[in-house]
């Protein structure tokens, strides 16, 4: 499917050319002038060309080029015992993107244990249609080593509504994929609920977890499960949020609560980035990277996988964060 969608734009991309040399080649012949075609047709195999050769750099080198981004957090509600504390924050797996080279999925792996992280925070999309997709990675997954494990929460793929039509169907689908995370992959999914990780001290840090949250107007099907009321009951001290739609941030997050720091993927930068500049940038306010607004935070991580096989300007990211203690003022 991808490679006909491609097909076709190439095709619309050597049109263009042709359609200007013809609209000129009709006023000419009004003027009673001649247009040379051959610079237009040099024109329209220049651009497929080029197209194509993009296309390839993104699929066999683009999309394995993971870059791990490295910035810290302060905050004066961290605890003490937590100055240093690492995490690893990825997002958007989309396991199907290595089945043509597992090898690669492993390399990441890799890059993510090279932190020594504390903990991992994994922000959603781990598939794409489904379960299916997860089960020849188990092996590669369970490799990720962090002192307090990964916590995790679904993404709008995760809940399978590109998939099944069925809501039955669905549901029962998206209790397969939370029980393989939980039991197959021993990782902490929060469902609309929360985490406590302790310190040396007792000391606590809260981790709230929500489900797939939208509040943009997307282009393409999503879905809202989020409840972020009920992940934030009983809770207190330094919050850090993990939501799939970084939407979900100044639409609610921002306006309604004073949660610090808020993790989220989902955009992939729409996996290219032309001189800076995004298609995701049409969609979304918050895109990639650190976003501040007076003392809360969004960090929007581009994700480790594809939709399309292709990335062009967009890394795979993984991001460390380090956490340090703000001195009271």
């Amino acid at each position: 499917m991808m490679l006909i969608l491609c097909i076709i734009l190439g095709l619309i991309l050597a049109l263009v050319p042709h359609v200007i040399w013809f609209i000129a080649w009709v006023v000419c012949k009004i003027a009673g002038t001649c247009l040379p075609y051959k610079y237009f047709g040099f024109t329209a195999l220049g651009i497929v060309v080029l197209f194509w050769l993009i296309l390839a750099y993104g699929y066999y080198i683009g999309r394995w080029n993971v870059e791990s981004t490295e910035i810290e957090y302060a905050h004066k509600d961290i605890p003490a015992a937590f100055d240093g504390f690492k995490i690893v924050h990825i997002s958007d797996l989309h396991l199907s993107t290595y089945d043509d080279s597992p090898e690669r999925l492993a390399t990441f792996i890799d890059e993510i244990n090279r932190h020594s992280p504390d903990l991992v925070c994994f922000t959603g999309d781990m598939v794409t249609v489904g379960r299916i997709e997860a089960e020849p990675y188990t092996d590669i997954l369970k490799k990720i080593e962090s002192k307090h494990g990964v916590l995790s929460v679904l993404g709008n793929h995760d809940f399978m509504i590109y998939r099944f039509r069925e809501k039955d169907d669905r549901e029962q689908a998206v209790e397969d994929l939370a029980a393989y995370q939980r039991e197959v992959l021993g990782w902490k999914l929060l469902r609309n609920e929360h985490a406590v990780v302790e310190g040396a001290d007792s000391s606590k840090i809260t981790f709230l977890g929500v489900d797939n949250a939208n509040f943009s107007n997307q282009g393409f099907r999503t879905i809202h499960r989020g409840d972020l009321g009920k992940a934030m009951e009983g809770t207190d001290g330094f919050r850090i949020l993990l939501t799939h739609d970084p939407s979900h941030w100044s639409a609610e997050v921002v306006p309604q609560t004073d949660i610090p720091l808020t993790l989220s993927g989902h955009t992939h930068s729409a996996q290219i980035s032309i001189f800076g500049w995004t298609p995701a940038s049409m969609t979304f306010k918050e895109v990639a990277g650190r976003y501040d607004s007076d003392n809360q935070t969004l960090y929007v991580n581009v994700g480790l996988g594809c939709t399309a096989p292709f990335r062009v300007g967009v890394n795979p990211e993984v991001t460390l964060i380090t956490l340090r203690t703000e001195p009271a003022k």
